[in-house]
């Protein structure tokens, strides 16, 4: 049987599929929240889970080898943009996009136990918003920042400051009936993703109009990002499920 994994089709998730059409491995595009629907309902064999959603499937998914995507500093795709600043917004109603469900745990967290700040509801981006958020290959083209929105905020960034950690948005999760042959091939798919994926996009001479990036900002972009669990990350994740349990109902 085709082993079907979710693709998210962000550029920090690019290298990492690299290798995996050649292998005969089924990919379906999908953003991180509708990926965790998909996981959750057993329509998808493996994939970049974000990592609230790892939490709810800890007992019928498994990871991945260390495989995760994680940002060492700044996310770059994960940005808050705002009318005043982020300790004002208390009462404000923030705007998000669709796929932002598990980006929004992160904004919680920082806005409820890090600012105290609490806002008026959070609404999609049709409504009237007095900040926003966008994740993915969206914000990396908004990264100079959005008319009439004077304050942006790298979660990330905010998330390092405040805990002097990586953060952690997803880790590679499959479920825990896969046969342990096809768990071999994505973890080997995996490991030549980060190599030849990876150096694919290093040496790109094109810049890319869809993202509104030179291959320099792309490197530089790259170079942020982790996508190995280490100790720093794994304390990260132990923390931000602390958190997660702190945050009222």
């Amino acid at each position: 049987m085709t082993m079907k994994v979710g693709r998210i089709p962000y550029l920090e998730y690019e290298p990492l599929y690299f290798d995996m059409a050649r292998r005969g491995i089924a990919m379906y595009a999908m953003v991180p929240s509708q990926l965790a629907v998909a996981a959750a309902a057993g329509a998808i064999d493996a994939g970049p889970v974000p990592l609230v959603d790892c939490f709810q499937l800890e007992d019928r998914w498994q990871p991945v080898a260390g495989f995760c995507l994680a940002s060492a500093k700044r996310a770059g795709n994960l940005c808050l943009y705002a009318k005043q600043p982020i300790e004002q917004l208390t009462g404000a109603r923030i705007g998000l996009p669709d796929e932002a469900a598990a980006a929004l745990r992160l904004l919680q967290v920082l806005l409820s136990l890090h600012y105290r700040v609490q806002p008026a509801a959070y609404v999609s981006l049709q409504a009237p918003y007095d900040a926003f958020l966008l994740i993915g290959n969206r914000a990396l083209r908004q990264r100079g920042g959005v008319r009439g929105y004077p304050y942006t905020y790298d979660l990330g960034e905010e998330w390092y400051r405040w805990t002097g950690l990586p953060f952690v948005h997803a880790r590679w999760m499959a479920r825990q009936d896969l046969a342990p042959s096809d768990i071999a091939v994505l973890e080997d798919a995996l490991y030549v993703g980060l190599e030849d994926g990876m150096d694919a996009l290093y040496h790109q001479a094109e810049p890319r109009d869809d993202l509104l990036m030179l291959p320099r900002d792309i490197v530089a972009y790259l170079d942020g990002l982790r996508y190995f669990i280490g100790m720093a990350e794994q304390k990260a994740i132990n923390l931000f499920r602390t958190y997660l349990a702190q945050l009222a109902p």
